[in-house]
């Protein structure tokens, strides 16, 4: 995403839109863009409404009304010159938006967003097995994003530990070496929104795995959201509930997810806790 210096009349309507503040008016009072910083999830492009004014002349009333201490100010969800102009963006940086912009589908899922369904479909997928615990480790958030070389710390210390990488998993498909966590080293250098990793393990190793995930956290040079879930016994107990409040978590209902279209067995009803 690039601001056109031609066309801009700083009016700065597009600043408060930008989802990780890369958007800044420079010492010519033109907008402009922090382009490490920026995450190409198009919120600028797609918030703000074009009006196809003039951009000399829009500059031009601006200055006169200056003079006389008044402005001329577009309204707050308006572009007057449609100065935002979306990029055609290559490897690596295109990962980047496949990653921020909900509207773009992941080419090595098939899935909007972060790629990834996660486990919510799991009474219909049967990613997660009876005995078995997904959780999926979610690095950045809007406001603040992450850089892949940060991911990679993480999954690193999570494959040292024996983590099993979900093979659906669009931050899985970027790495050299899932056994090692290593990433792509052309893309450790792309910052995102936020993107999810997804491991798979046992109701008897959940507590060393969210020990270990609890250090990563603290080293983390972004916010990190976990979750994790588990297939019911048949009677409707919930063994992870137990394990995980007696670690000190307290959970909670966060989803339930029915599949339809596709026979079930009903025991398998997948939940997820937070």
């Amino acid at each position: 995403m690039r601001i056109s210096k031609e066309k801009c009349v700083g009016c700065a309507n597009c600043v408060p839109v930008c989802t990780v503040g890369a958007i800044y008016i420079d010492e010519d009072g033109l907008a402009n863009i922090n382009a490490d910083e920026c995450v190409e999830c198009h919120n600028c492009y797609r918030s703000l409404s074009f009006e196809h004014l003039r951009p000399s002349f829009t500059r031009t009333i601006r200055r006169l009304l200056k003079k006389i201490s008044l402005r001329f100010q577009p309204d707050p969800d308006i572009c007057p010159t449609e100065a935002i102009v979306p990029e055609d963006l290559e490897w690596p940086r295109i990962v980047r938006q496949a990653f921020s912009d909900p509207m773009v589908t992941h080419e090595s899922t098939g899935v909007h967003g972060r790629g990834t369904e996660e486990v919510k479909t799991n009474d219909v997928s049967h990613r997660i097995k009876k005995g078995e615990v997904g959780l999926v480790v979610e690095f950045g958030r809007p406001g603040i994003g992450v850089f892949f070389r940060e991911v990679q710390k993480a999954t690193r210390v999570m494959a040292t530990a024996g983590a099993r990488f979900e093979q659906g998993n669009p931050v899985t498909k970027m790495m050299t070496n899932p056994a090692t966590g290593d990433i792509q080293e052309d893309v450790l250098n792309e910052k995102v929104l936020s993107c999810i990793v997804e491991i798979t393990t046992t109701i008897q190793d959940i507590v060393h795995t969210l020990t270990i995930i609890k250090e990563i956290c603290k080293a983390s040079e972004t916010v990190v959201s976990i979750g994790v879930s588990t297939v019911c016994e048949e009677d409707g107990s919930e063994p992870l509930r137990d394990i995980l409040t007696q670690q000190g978590y307290e959970t909670g209902w966060a989803k339930l997810n029915l599949g339809l279209g596709r026979a079930t067995n009903s025991s398998f009803t997948s939940r997820e806790n937070l």
